[in-house]
């Protein structure tokens, strides 16, 4: 009985948890990001005591955005986005973890303009920049915060920490 109670007890905690957001889905036009850039980057990523890193080649301009993948040598992710559709290629060896729709999206977070942004973003959801830091927050709660290592915010490095899902993006960039 005494074990019951407990399930019974963790099951109604469970349930009074609020349920984390969804992603945002962003899809900004490549157009939005105001300039066109080609990227080197290495991309870490720290969640749950495990790292993961990734070599990247990032070119946008105002009709695309094209970003490739490497792990290794070898290419593991390809991505185009023309500010309608996305096509993407991933390699079967990358994590499911990796979703090329996440990664747009913390790409456009940490790269665009904060006006374009907000222009997109649905209700209860807002980016404010303040120096060299970005907090996207939903209602009133901060859900990422991104520092930059300098201006404009594609040199450098870049860290996003999302607090929501739990993961530490470093963006190490080079033209």
């Amino acid at each position: 009985m005494r074990a019951k109670l407990i399930i019974l007890a963790l099951l109604l905690a469970g349930c009074a948890t609020p349920p984390a957001p969804k992603r945002l889905g962003l899809k900004l036009a490549p157009a939005a990001l105001g300039q066109s850039i080609s990227l080197q980057q290495h991309l870490k990523v720290e969640r749950g005591g495990r790292i993961d890193e990734l070599d990247a080649a990032l070119e946008v301009d105002p009709a695309r955005l094209e970003l490739v993948g490497l792990a290794f040598g070898q290419r593991v992710l390809t991505l185009h986005y023309d500010g309608k559709e996305m096509t993407t290629w991933r390699h079967f060896m990358l994590p499911a973890q990796v979703r090329a729709d996440d990664v747009l999206e913390d790409l456009q977070l940490t790269l665009w303009p904060a006006d374009a942004i907000n222009a997109a973003l649905p209700a209860g959801w807002r980016v404010e920049d303040h120096g060299l830091r970005r907090t996207v927050y939903h209602d009133a709660g901060a859900v990422t915060v991104i520092d930059y290592s300098g201006m404009p915010r594609w040199s450098g490095t870049a860290v996003l920490e999302n607090l929501t899902y739990k993961y530490r993006l470093t963006i190490q960039s080079a033209p």
